[in-house]
Order: structure tokens, then C-alpha cells, then sequence
């Protein structure tokens, strides 16, 4: 099944649950499957883990890359620059606007209020199971509700990501989808699509899924490590 997202889709999570890696592979997949597709940088919460850090790639894909001026690269300052309030105005087919995790870096966006007035778009958070704060049902309700509130907007379904880097296994892909498939049914919010690392595909068995599938090719890697090609 193909991810059938277009628009303006506004991605965010709690620290670590993988929506920076998740932005950059969704923009790349959908890019590949010939889809006009734009990228803002949007968080402000971790340094060293963003969408900029790949813009390299997605820019040799065509994918338009959205960042903070080159002196503002490794601030945190909440900068909002004119650059992203025209991209939502002018949105491309597919308009990714990665944001900082929890409900501090969603407060990017009620800054983006005026720009998103009258747009169609979409907020979806990414549940990682395996991460503090969204292991249970009742922790990923109150992330919810803590970015719906510093966000001003709803969100309006789920990514699952089953994460543990080098550690995860086909087992905690499907112990994570089993998991995030009951946080859509107990919330009503849609499943939109769940993650596999790439070097796992072959493993899994994909028809045990009722959503779509994006792969992973792994791009926020230390310094030491050579990022997956797109």
C-alpha cells in the first residue's frame, strides 16, 4: 500500500520517538514515487538530530529544503523565518513541516497561527512504544493533549515507529504495530502508516499490517557512521 499523503502534514512526537527520521524518509519515498515535495526544519528542541541534517540528500532529490539562515543553524532560538510562512501559504503537493519534540517544540506552531488560517493540513505524532512517556496507552493520550494544547491544533492520526536502532528486531516491529494499531482504535484517529529499517524488509512480513509501510534507510547517524543512502 502506498502512503497517500498530500497537502500540508505537520509531523511531531516526543523526544526520540524518530519523527526527524521519519520526515526525511517520507519526503524522499514520496519524492521517488514523483511527487512535488517541500521540507521545513522546524525543530527547535534537539541540536544535533534534524531534518538539516540530511538536506545534502534531499536536495539532490529535488526536495525543496527549508532552513534557518546559516548563523542560526545550531541555535535553538524559535525562529520562524519568511521563507516557511511562504512555503505554507504556497504549499508544494506535499508540504513536510518537521517539528521539535513534546509540547515545548510545538509551540512553534501556534506562532504559525496567521499562516495556517484557512489551509487544509494535517498533525500527526509519531508513538514510538518503546520510548518513556508513549509505552503505554494512557501516556500516548496525555502527549496528545499536551502538544494539542501548545500547539493550538488537533492531531489527526498516528505514525507508528517501533524503534530501537541497531537493536530492533522483526518481533518489536510487530509487538509495535499490534500497539499502536489499538492506540488508533481507542482514539479513533487513523494509523497512517508504520516504520521498518530498511535492513529488516526482507524479515518482515508484510501482510500482517493493514497500513502502509515506509522503510527506513537510517540518516541521523553519529559522526562515525556513514548515513544509509536515499
Amino acid at each position: 500500500m502506498d502512503i497517500l499523503l498530500e497537502g500540508i502534514i505537520i509531523i511531531v512526537g516526543n523526544y526520540g520517538s524518530g519523527k526527524t527520521e521519519i520526515s526525511i524518509n517520507l519526503a524522499a519515498n514520496r519524492k521517488l514515487a514523483g511527487i512535488d515535495v517541500s521540507v521545513a526544519d522546524l525543530d527547535l528542541v534537539n541540536p544535533y538530530f534534524r531534518t538539516r541534517e540530511a538536506r545534502k540528500q534531499l536536495s539532490e532529490l529535488g526536495i525543496g529544503v527549508i532552513l534557518p539562515p546559516d548563523k542560526y543553524l545550531q541555535a535553538d532560538l524559535p525562529i520562524l523565518t519568511p521563507a516557511v510562512a511562504g512555503l505554507i501559504r504556497k504549499p508544494s503537493m506535499l508540504t513536510i513541516l518537521d517539528v521539535g519534540g513534546d509540547k515545548v517544540g510545538a509551540t512553534v506552531l501556534a506562532a504559525l497561527a496567521d499562516a495556517l488560517d484557512g489551509k487544509t493540513y494535517r498533525m500527526l505524532q509519531v508513538i514510538n512504544p518503546f520510548r518513556p512517556f508513549t509505552d503505554t496507552l494512557k501516556g500516548c493520550m496525555k502527549m496528545k493533549g499536551e502538544i494539542e494544547k501548545a500547539s493550538k491544533m488537533p492531531i489527526s492520526g498516528i505514525i507508528g515507529n517501533a524503534n530501537l536502532i541497531d537493536e530492533t528486531t522483526a518481533d518489536l516491529i510487530y509487538e509495535g504495530y499490534d500497539f499502536v494499531l489499538t492506540v488508533s482504535l481507542e482514539s479513533g484517529l487513523p494509523l497512517e502508516f508504520i516504520t521498518v529499517p530498511s535492513r529488516l524488509s526482507d524479515e518482515i512480513d508484510m501482510k500482517r499490517f493493514s497500513c502502509p509501510v515506509l522503510k527506513l534507510h537510517r540518516q541521523l547517524v553519529p559522526p562515525w557512521e556513514k548515513a544509509a543512502s536515499l
